[in-house]
């Protein structure tokens, strides 16, 4: 597998998970998703307002339902910038930004722990969905002892993801990729097939 190898169906079903990190990067990156011609689950980071649930310093279950209640805020600041929404747990007809916190509270799937970040819950959507995942952060992937990972198969130490979030995906084999979402053209590029620098988790790529 050679870094950056395309996913295999350009066509297929995709749920993105896009960083809160990239808050800035909003405007560039919502029309490349919205243009995109394959029917994509946008699940938004918690950005500012899961820092705002941090300073509160509140832990356990208050913490998780706070933190889920921020992406939903996240959501919308995406949603602003011309992304439909959505709060139906299910692969849309086109591109939709996704309301998470009923749907968190049906099903509520995870560890309530500040262990378990947007991240994993994203992957779980992924799992549910049996689709894909796409992870937009503000780094090419993942590093290991300063050395870029073309491919993770086992669970490593990284400031990347949370702590649950390998482990997750290896264990429900989720084909994820991570690509720097700073740059809409790196973007665009993936969702058309393209190479482009990244980090694959999984084993059966």
């Amino acid at each position: 597998m050679q870094s950056g190898e395309s996913i295999r169906n350009p066509r297929a079903p995709l749920v993105v998970k896009l960083g809160g990190s990239l808050h800035h990067q909003i405007p560039e990156i919502v029309p490349v998703l919205c243009k995109s011609g394959r029917p994509l689950l946008v699940v938004s980071g918690g950005g500012l307002f899961a820092d705002a649930v941090r300073q509160e310093q509140v832990e356990g279950d208050a913490a998780h339902w706070m933190a889920i209640a921020a992406m939903e805020q996240y959501a919308w600041v995406i949603a602003s910038h011309g992304m439909r929404t959505t709060d139906i747990l299910a692969v849309p007809e086109t591109t939709a930004v996704f309301l998470p916190y009923i749907s968190m509270r049906q099903h509520d799937p995870l560890p309530h722990s500040w262990d378990v970040t947007s991240d994993t819950i994203a992957a779980w959507i992924a799992a549910e969905l049996g689709t894909e995942l796409l992870v937009l952060k503000s780094v090419d992937g993942i590093s290991f002892e300063g050395i870029h990972q073309e491919q993770v198969t086992i669970p490593i130490k990284n400031d990347v993801a949370d702590p649950f979030f390998i482990p997750f995906v290896l264990k429900h084999r989720i084909k994820t990729t991570i690509i720097n979402g700073k740059s809409g053209g790196s973007i665009e590029k993936f969702l058309n097939g393209e190479t482009v620098l990244c980090t694959k988790i999984g084993t059966t790529f």
